[in-house]
């Protein structure tokens, strides 16, 4: 496809949450189920004449994986968190794209969809390795929690009066391995997955990449990705229609559009919680100022409107 009649660019970050419907509907049906519907929104995009990559969380699915190997601890080996992140984009990928060509079929439309497995460098030396916060995994009693330490060097840190749970590094992504795959992909017109989860993060040493325990921040992942592929619109879809400030309070304001001076000043007043709107808001400021491009934040069912700008937050430079 020539370069000068190439289609706009979409990328679509969804929650690992958004998988999860609630407490009743964890299975991997389930979780299926949910895909499903979310793909019908993004089908709607790609017949609107986009390209679309499509990124997601992992955070619940990677728990899953945790348990089950708290369970069967001292029978079977423990799976490393760089082995389980490869695991939840590929389970992840595969129900995403089983979805969408089920979606595309009962349109009519020929197209083609498929899964990166995503490496994403951070660096050796970040800080947040001598700064663990991102908790994984189940909860434990302290004694328990103390084994852990012992047995497996983790970091332990209390967990709201809940237990304790293992924490891990969150280091800042840097260079997306497979950036030129996805280009590729992408000049072809096919839809991709990738860096699920914020990809796997692995460090660069004298003999190559190496795998190490860490999360990186999936709309960071994401955001760098939109970067890198100067995306013509970025979306992180999440729980809500649009950002609010005053969030869940009598006095809550809807964003409709919005710059990033304004989204900067919101954020220093402390409008965005850290564990859930905050690290969307930088996300989005970063990728807004770096293209002058579009940010969209929204639900899932209100995409396809929102990327014809007439629902979620719209963010501007």
């Amino acid at each position: 496809m020539s370069n000068h009649t190439k289609k706009p660019l979409v990328i679509i970050a969804v929650g690992g949450n958004s998988l999860i419907k609630d407490e009743k509907h964890m299975t991997v049906p389930d979780q299926y189920q949910a895909a499903a519907e979310t793909m019908k929104y993004i089908a709607d995009v790609i017949e609107e004449g986009y390209r679309v990559v499509i990124t997601h969380g992992n955070g619940p699915q990677v728990g899953f994986i945790l348990m089950r190997s708290e369970y069967s601890r001292g029978i079977l080996h423990e799976v490393p968190l760089d082995s389980i992140d490869a695991d939840t984009q590929g389970a992840i990928g595969y129900n995403f794209q089983m979805a969408l060509r089920n979606e595309f079929y009962r349109r009519g439309i020929k197209k083609e969809v498929v899964s990166v497995v995503t490496q994403v460098v951070v660096d050796k030396n970040d800080p947040a390795f001598n700064n663990p916060t991102k908790p994984i995994g189940p909860f434990y009693d302290e004694q328990q929690a103390k084994l852990r330490q012992q047995q497996n060097g983790w970091v332990m840190k209390e967990d709201a009066g809940r237990g304790y749970r293992r924490v891990v590094p969150s280091p800042k992504p840097l260079e997306i391995v497979e950036l030129e795959v996805i280009k590729t992909l992408l000049d072809n017109d096919i839809v991709t997955i990738a860096v699920g989860g914020g990809g796997i993060p692995v460090i660069k040493t004298e003999h190559g990449l190496k795998g190490i325990e860490a999360v990186i921040d999936k709309d960071l992942a994401s955001a760098l990705l939109a970067k890198n592929l100067n995306a013509d619109k970025f979306v992180i879809s999440t729980a809500v229609e649009k950002v609010y400030l005053n969030f869940n309070t009598p006095q809550q304001i809807p964003l409709d559009k919005v710059t990033t001076q304004e989204l900067k000043k919101y954020s220093s007043e402390g409008h965005f919680k850290p564990g859930s709107m905050l690290p969307k808001i930088l996300a989005m400021i970063d990728f807004v100022e770096s293209t002058n491009n579009i940010g969209i934040i929204t639900n899932p069912q209100n995409i396809p409107s929102a990327v014809k700008g007439l629902a979620g937050t719209v963010i501007v430079k």
